[in-house]
């Protein structure tokens, strides 16, 4: 894949890629289930409010990028979503379940350790023990012509390293649900107001210089 998703597109092709799983009779899913979907305050990270029209914007912009279909049934005049982002004839992305599980986690969640990926893939793939969830990122890791997933530095104080998707933009999601570059983003406004009230504070000290100097004429 070589156009990046945005965070919410991210998160469709999550649902949909979850819901397949774990509601298969429900799938393909109609406007109104992916929208839930995407809502839902379990196993979401963050936690959306996301309308009907915005996921429509976001299915038009997955539908031009070739990853999401949208087919009605026979006698039926509602559309339904189904993705095309892996294991179909239209992509070249083949995963084995339990790879697919970690990448649905991911995508739905953003950066997890191998520990709280064992928990949360449970639903989707069965993995023995941690063993298993960390073979399975190292095939990840390995993939080939591209990795999968990336590695976060390691976090002040915890022991397990966090993983990541790459199908956005580097970043994803902090522990706070907060989009990691947009964190960051506001980090660095703050070094820049901090170092404009420091230049401000430079000025006025030597303001003041010059009108005693020039009081003392």
């Amino acid at each position: 894949m070589t156009t990046p998703l945005s965070d919410m597109e991210a998160r469709v092709i999550g649902v949909l890629l979850e819901k397949s799983v774990t509601t298969p009779e429900q799938y393909p899913l109609s406007l109104n289930a992916l929208t839930n979907g995407c809502n839902q305050k379990s196993n979401r990270l963050p936690v959306t409010q996301l309308t009907e029209d915005e996921v429509i914007k976001i299915l038009d912009g997955l539908k031009g990028k070739r990853i999401v279909q949208a087919s009605s049934g026979y006698g039926s005049r509602v559309d339904k979503y189904s993705h095309r982002f892996c294991n179909t004839e239209f992509g070249d992305i083949k995963l084995s379940d339990h790879q697919q599980a970690i990448i649905t986690e991911l995508l739905l969640r953003g950066p997890q350790t191998p520990g709280e990926l064992r928990g949360r893939c449970q639903r989707l793939a069965q993995f023995a023990d941690i063993s298993d969830v960390e073979a399975t990122i190292s095939s990840l890791l390995a993939y080939q012509p591209d990795a999968l997933i990336f590695s976060l530095p390691r976090e002040s104080g915890k022991r397990e390293i966090r993983y990541n998707h790459t199908f956005c933009q580097r970043g994803g999601y902090n522990d706070n649900g907060e989009s990691e570059s947009k964190s960051e983003s506001a980090d660095t406004v703050e070094t820049l107001k901090a170092a404009l009230l420091e230049v401000k504070a430079t000025l006025a000290d030597l303001e003041s210089r010059i009108n005693n100097l020039s009081s003392g004429d």
